[in-house]
């Protein structure tokens, strides 16, 4: 019988990481067999077996997931089914705690000789560090992004691997040389609905108290699907602003090259622009239910990537009821008008990607994963394993 891979991503940052895997994987093995469930990326990699739940799948906050809670429940128990059916070698689990967690621990029970591997931890070091010994009994090998991490979970017996960020690899190829606007700002609103709906509104906010007072700004705010964009015009036409409010269907990256400095939601993206070097300010706003129970179980000094990352404040983090438009604006002004402290803000942002490690994380994560599905690779007597030479 054929290799068989089973993976499982459900939102779009893992289907950008899980593709890339998987095409470096299908180099070394094309005739693997792999399964699962993932976005269009994976897809157009893996094929038919493999299906599209992301737009669906990828819903934030706990108030959110408790309201497609029967959903979610008919999504595991179909996928369990198909991998009891599949008996796959290996089970890659990508990032999407919530569900992946529940579901390696469901397939540890009925396939134990089916080994679980899992690709950007989750930040159960943030949360709930005490779920760490239940991964290291479940979990065959954990793949890091951040160099913290390893010494965290591979000090409760799991064997971790910290393989650099595949964002070095993935930003680096857009990377160009082009001036930056003085004039144009930055909104990046989020890739999730609900995220846009709570921020992009504060964001025109705050560009509408900018342009009283610096009529040649211009802004742009890049979509991260065509729904969204949809969306996002609506609410620009709705304050009159389509003269000064640019939406695009994506470009996220270029524009993170091209602006002077900007506003963005708290996740990926604010590694992107730390690695581009563009000045911004963090914000956040959830449903306040989650926000109280995260305020209960989260237990770091900082929300953004690259502060946790930096361990220090190198981005203003606005959060709730301070992300709106006068505190964005103020934050905004001092980046437009300070050089010194925008000189600064810039080379902390970029010392800070770089600790992301170098080109090739997509190769390092397919090369375990190969040596899982071929057998080369054996269980960790002490569950400490020595991070590959980032270069």
């Amino acid at each position: 019988m054929p290799t068989s891979l089973y993976v499982i991503s459900g939102e779009l940052s893992g289907d950008a990481h899980g593709a890339g895997l998987l095409r470096s994987l299908r180099q070394s093995m094309p005739d693997l067999v792999i399964s699962g469930a993932g976005g269009p990326q994976m897809k157009a990699i893996a094929g038919e077996k493999l299906r599209d739940w992301v737009e669906d799948a990828a819903v934030m906050g706990i108030w959110e997931v408790l309201k497609h809670y029967s959903w979610f429940q008919e999504q595991f128990r179909q996928m369990l089914a198909e991998i009891v059916a599949l008996r796959p070698e290996v089970l890659l689990l990508i990032d999407y705690p919530g569900f992946n967690l529940r579901f390696a621990k469901a397939v540890k029970e009925k396939l134990p000789e089916t080994k679980i591997v899992y690709y950007i931890s989750p930040q159960v070091w943030a949360w709930n560090r005490g779920r760490i010994p239940k991964m290291a009994q479940m979990l065959d090998e954990m793949m890091c992004l951040f160099p913290f991490e390893q010494e965290i979970f591979s000090s409760a017996g799991l064997r971790t691997t910290f393989v650099g960020h595949p964002l070095v690899d993935e930003l680096e190829a857009e990377r160009q040389v082009i001036a930056r606007d003085t004039n144009l700002l930055g909104l990046f609103p989020g890739s999730r609905e609900r995220e846009v709906s709570r921020l992009f509104p504060v964001m025109l906010d705050a560009a509408e108290m900018l342009l009283t007072d610096q009529a040649s700004l211009r802004f742009a705010a890049p979509a991260a699907s065509a729904k969204l964009a949809v969306l996002m015009r609506s609410l620009v036409l709705q304050r009159g602003l389509g003269d000064c409010v640019e939406v695009t269907d994506g470009g996220s990256h270029q524009l993170m090259q091209r602006a002077f400095c900007g506003v963005i939601a708290s996740g990926t993206a604010t590694l992107e622009a730390a690695n581009f070097g563009l000045p911004y300010a963090l914000v956040y706003k959830v449903a306040w239910p989650t926000y109280w129970l995260g305020k209960m179980l989260v237990r770091i000094d900082f929300i953004g990537l690259v502060n946790i990352l930096a361990g220090r404040g190198v981005v203003k983090e606005l959060i709730q009821t301070q992300a709106e438009g006068p505190q964005i604006v103020a934050e905004l002004r001092r980046l437009l008008e300070d050089q010194n402290e925008r000189e600064r803000m810039v080379t902390a942002l970029r010392e800070t990607a770089d600790l992301l490690g170098g080109p090739g994380a997509h190769e390092r994560a397919a090369a375990i994963v190969g040596e899982w599905l071929r057998g080369e690779r054996k269980n960790s007597v002490s569950g400490i394993a020595n991070p590959p030479a980032l270069v």
